[in-house]
């Protein structure tokens, strides 16, 4: 027996499920704020725009353990099997960050797949590429005058 597809529209989704869903999180500091959990959600913001959950075509974007970077896309005729819908593409640790950020945007270019957020993908890509780099240890500051000399006489 063949699954049967609803003709349910994304605009009459996001109006149902924009008061309550899982992935709201409502924020009493900073005015009020509205932010999104979203797996699929690029900015982390509660809008239509960027609500994964509601969009036929949706990209995420998430950092690895390994040090790399995962991508998830939604195919857009799956709504139906969610289990099918998502794509993930992996990139290594040791992969090119330009690499990575050619391969975002290459997917979110590919036949009109949402061109809107290849700059909110490619900076999260830049973020999250950013976040997994070592940090630099920075020396002690060197002590003079007064400073020094007290130094100096505790050891």
């Amino acid at each position: 027996m063949a699954a049967e597809r609803t003709n349910v529209s994304n605009d009459l989704i996001w109006q149902l499920t924009r008061n309550q869903n899982a992935y709201l999180v409502r924020r009493n500091a900073g005015g009020g704020s509205q932010l999104s959990r979203d797996p699929l959600n690029l900015v982390n913001k509660h809008s239509f725009k960027y609500a994964g959950y509601t969009n036929n075509k949706a990209i995420g974007v998430h950092g690895n353990e390994e040090g790399g970077v995962t991508v998830i896309t939604k195919k857009p005729g799956s709504s139906q099997q969610p289990a099918k819908a998502e794509v993930k593409v992996n990139y290594g640790p040791k992969t090119a960050t330009r690499k990575i950020y050619k391969g975002v945007a290459d997917l979110t270019a590919k036949n009109g797949y949402r061109a809107d957020l290849r700059e909110e993908a490619v900076a999260r890509v830049s973020a999250i590429r950013r976040s997994q780099k070592p940090k630099k240890e920075t020396p002690a500051p060197k002590l003079r005058g007064a400073k020094a000399r007290k130094a100096e006489q505790e050891e």
